[in-house]
């Protein structure tokens, strides 16, 4: 009975809230190969993921775009009356709402959608301007206001960015315009407002929650879908798994032990720290143990990745994380990426503890495809079912 009444109160709340539906467009990664820059941008953009979530000062913050060269789920807003539609990436692992410009003279902002600030009847400019520093340039963005619309969601004044400079590789070969970031205001560049500041405080979300369910076979049509103000209890089964944000600034939980197979690592025993980011579409894992997890799968590394034989892939064990006390396991399907016959391990390695010292993973697409998450703004917590 217990049971069914949270059920109720979750449908209840899933009716209150907004659904945005995602888009899955192929990869930065793929187009980049297709048009043959793809060797040549990795052997000169030497990068570490983990740079995205240090400290930053002033009004640079880090966060290297190679981390967007596979993450291509993104949806539809609108700034400005009337509305101008965008495509954005809706990434929990930055704070800031950025768009290209008419201004922006970059390659990469001739192939997407530009925000006209003349055509805006509602647009006010702030005078203020701030770079996103990346590992193939900066992104440098102008300030301003006006009225931002997802679906039925409506923010009026919302502070946000209107690129002049962008880099062309990769954010030339994007499908989405531009960044929504979902996670804490004190990441923010400039003290900027966040989008989910103006939600709460104008009071269009049902609940102070979002949730993302990834599909494990999307299409562009559909990728997934991103829950403004509730939980969706039709796209998840069995329990919720909460975890308490231990740094509010990312969506930052602790890991509390991983395993391959059955056997237990021990490396969490001292503590470890996991950010779930879906602006990041591989696993990160710390340099310490990548050679461990190498030889356990049987993965060669090589420049497009760690390669492995997919005709084994069916033999290979599952990998674990626990996280909240419950066991979140990653099948060889999950995490083996197959391109056009050629498989590669979707993690990556990182060199940079978190800000507390001990070591720093990251929960990227490659995770939240396998589980439905939910961000609990109230609460300070991460849910996973």
């Amino acid at each position: 009975m217990k049971w069914l009444l949270v059920v109720l109160a979750c449908l209840q709340l899933a009716e209150g809230a907004v659904r945005i539906r995602l888009k899955k467009g192929q990869s930065i990664r793929d187009k980049m190969r297709a048009a043959g820059v793809l060797a040549d941008f990795l052997k000169h953009i030497k990068y570490d993921p983990v740079k995205k979530y240090q400290p930053s000062q002033g009004s640079v913050v880090s966060e290297p775009i190679t981390n967007h060269l596979d993450s291509s789920y993104f949806g539809e807003i609108s700034i400005g009356e009337p509305p101008q539609k965008f495509l954005v990436l809706f990434d929990t692992g930055s704070s800031n709402l950025w768009v290209p410009s008419t201004d922006c003279k970059s390659p990469a902002c001739f192939n997407h959608a530009k925000f006209k600030p003349r055509d805006s009847a509602t647009f006010t400019p702030s005078g203020q301007s701030c770079t996103v520093s990346y590992g193939s340039g900066s992104v440098t963005i102008v300030l301003g206001y006006d009225t931002l619309r997802i679906q039925s969601i409506t923010v009026t004044s919302q502070e946000f960015g209107l690129s002049q400079d962008e880099p062309t590789q990769p954010f030339y070969f994007a499908d989405f315009d531009g960044i929504l970031g979902m996670a804490y205001p004190s990441l923010a560049v400039g003290g900027m407002a966040t989008a989910l500041e103006g939600m709460l405080e104008q009071n269009q979300l049902a609940e102070p929650i979002f949730s993302f369910y990834f599909s494990r076979q999307p299409t562009y049509e559909y990728g997934g879908e991103l829950i403004l103000g509730g939980i969706d209890p039709r796209l998840f089964q069995g329990n919720i798994t909460w975890a308490p944000v231990t740094q509010e600034l990312y969506w930052q939980v602790a890991l509390e032990n991983f395993a391959i197979e059955q056997s237990v690592s021990g490396w969490c025993s001292q503590g470890c720290q996991a950010i779930v980011d879906t602006g990041t579409f591989l696993v990160t894992v710390p340099q310490e143990y990548i050679e461990s997890i190498l030889e356990t799968l049987g993965a060669q590394e090589t420049s497009f990745g760690y390669a492995v034989d997919c005709n084994g892939t069916q033999d290979m064990p599952p990998i674990t994380f626990v996280i909240g006390g419950a066991q979140l396991p990653l099948s060889p399907s999950a995490y083996v990426l197959n391109s056009k016959g050629y498989c590669t391990l979707g993690i990556e390695v990182t060199y940079l503890p978190s800000l507390d010292g001990q070591p720093l993973w990251i929960l990227g697409d490659i995770f939240l495809k396998e589980y439905y998450t939910i961000f609990d703004l109230a609460n300070n917590r991460v849910g996973f079912a």
